[in-house]
């Protein structure tokens, strides 16, 4: 059964080179999390085959973090993430970072960014194919959560 309407979620621990001399995930980190999350909902996801759309890439354009609850070193963490909306070119996705285990009760920090798709050759925006929308709808749709990463263990 999905969290939240989240159906993907991935798990890592959270390394000592992450943290601050506060032993607090330094700030700048979180959106390295969230880009770690992003790859990997982006691979199971695997938009980049559907329906014939050729290479496909996304910039970021807008990134914001809430700060919940400090992270520390060692830490398992997860990454909950779902597609919020779609633009014509772009797309929101959503990001809950969660202490490991808690089926996103633990909140950390939301994440929000917002990635327009480009043309390659031109980096300007272009609109999103609708066998990508269909793919990731379909993903976000599903009963039960796919999961990556570590296993839950101390």
């Amino acid at each position: 059964m999905t969290q939240g309407g989240f159906a993907f979620c991935h798990r890592f621990r959270v390394r000592w080179s992450e943290v601050d001399p506060q032993n607090v995930v330094f700030n700048a980190r979180y959106l390295d999390y969230a880009d770690l999350g992003i790859t990997e909902y982006w691979r199971h996801v695997d938009f980049r085959n559907s329906g014939g759309a050729g290479p496909m890439d996304f910039h970021v354009a807008h990134a914001e973090v809430a700060f919940k609850k400090p992270i520390k070193p060692d830490e398992l963490i997860e990454i909950w993430c779902k597609t919020e909306r779609f633009g014509t070119t772009s797309m929101t996705i959503v990001m809950h970072l969660c202490g490991a285990g808690s089926q996103g009760e633990d909140l950390r920090a939301e994440i929000r960014e917002v990635h327009v798709l480009v043309d390659l050759d031109t980096h300007k925006p272009k609109p999103i194919p609708d066998g990508v929308r269909i793919r990731f709808a379909a993903f976000d749709a599903q009963a039960d959560v796919v999961m990556s990463g570590e296993a839950l263990a101390r």
